[in-house]
């Protein structure tokens, strides 16, 4: 008999089998009637939790049968839509659990069967509902469905509300790479989690990020709200690297001889205009943005206010590439700006779409990496923006 994945019960049905014996002519003669021979009660003793009719279960932990006096044969678990829950015996075949979590606001029906020592079956069966949560963990990334981004991409995932479970969350959130890159989550505090594989994203690699959050207690009470898939392709490599010491920018296209770009790093003085140091990804294409010197944490000097073409955000604390109209050309001879990194514009608001600022724009993609070197300012912060490529795999 070909064996299948769950047990099959060979049903013995209780009760002995009555023997008679023909009527004799002739008064009362003695054999046993077939009321005498009682259906036989099985040893077994099937037991499930969460009892049956509970409400408000929990989807993570409750869930599960055993039998004493006997072995498990035979346990099914469905959801409202009839789809079967996943689970597994233990090895003696005294306990079953499921393998993967329930799912929130759904009533379930379990239907076990299991044989004592001598065949004899029991039954057992029960439904019950788990909970609709109360609260939301309210996830948001940083990607959208269907889009190319560049080869440092990273994908930020914030929580509105602390994340006590981390494991859990993790587990929850899986990445399929065409490739076959491996990726990686770090938590940077308890609302914020980035992903990304150990080195740069190779061209054309196609990624779905799986997120299985809806029914993830994140913290006691609150649940994860999110089940959704999103897809994104990696474009073509684009990697600027930003010399301030030197005033030049050498941007290198898939691998092709790298192209010099004259800019104007952050000034040396005061120490609020220095531009950080270490590999930052653009995050956003702003076009034209007002730089405000009140947004600058331990701004220095006379304050500002003004509209900078052609704008490339590489950190929520303000830090661009962008376009500069300046008729003193301070690009490849000294650094002038405010902490940005600035290209030549022709125009000082919308800027010029023919300028060095403009075509650099128009062929970025969110996900570029920019890497800043011998700048007097300090290391960007990781956290700042996208900029987790500047902490090694091992503490990845």
């Amino acid at each position: 008999m070909e064996r299948k994945n769950r047990v099959l019960a060979v049903a013995v049905l209780g009760g002995a089998m009555a023997l008679t014996t023909a009527c004799s002519g002739g008064g009362g003669g003695g054999g046993a009637s077939s009321a005498d021979a009682k259906p036989k009660t099985s040893a077994a003793t099937v037991s499930i939790e969460p009892a049956n009719g509970a409400t408000d279960v929990k989807p993570a932990g409750p869930l599960k049968v055993a039998v004493a006096n006997g072995k498990l044969t035979e346990v099914t678990v469905t959801g409202k839509d009839g789809t079967p829950v996943p689970g597994a015996l233990t090895a003696d075949g005294t306990g079953w659990a499921p393998t993967a979590g329930l799912a929130i606001s759904t009533a379930y029906k379990v239907s076990a069967r299991a044989t004592d020592p001598a065949g004899i079956a029991a039954t057992a069966e029960s439904s019950f509902t788990t909970l609709t949560p109360q609260a939301g963990a309210g996830p948001q990334d940083n990607i959208a469905d269907g889009q190319t981004y560049g080869t440092g991409m990273i994908v930020s995932l914030n929580f509105k509300t602390a994340v006590k479970d981390r494991a859990a969350v993790e587990k929850a959130i899986t990445f399929e790479t065409s490739d076959g890159s491996v990726v990686k989550g770090h938590w940077f505090n308890n609302t914020r989690v980035d992903f990304r594989p150990e080195t740069f994203w190779k061209p054309q690699t196609k990624v779905v990020a799986h997120y299985r959050l809806k029914s993830v207690e994140t913290a006691p009470g609150v649940y994860g709200e999110v089940d959704s898939d999103q897809s994104f392709t990696i474009g073509r490599s684009r990697v600027s690297t930003a010399d301030a010491a030197s005033h030049q920018m050498v941007v290198q296209e898939d691998g092709k001889p790298g192209v010099t770009i004259p800019i104007s790093a952050g000034a040396s003085s005061p120490a609020s205009q220095n531009t950080f140091n270490g590999t930052m990804v653009i995050m956003a294409k702003e076009g034209t943005t007002i730089m405000d010197s009140s947004t600058v944490v331990n701004h220095e000097g006379p304050d500002y206010k003004v509209p900078m073409p052609h704008a490339l955000r590489l950190t929520p604390t303000g830090t661009y590439v962008h376009g500069k109209y300046a008729p003193d050309n301070p690009f490849g001879n000294r650094n002038t700006s405010h902490g940005c990194v600035g290209l030549e514009d022709g125009s000082a608001t919308d800027g010029d779409n023919d300028s060095v600022a403009g075509r650099y724009y128009a062929a970025a993609l969110i996900g570029d990496v920019v890497t800043v070197k011998n700048s007097v300012g300090a290391q960007v912060d990781p956290m700042n923006g996208l900029s987790g490529w500047n902490i090694g795999w091992d503490k990845w």
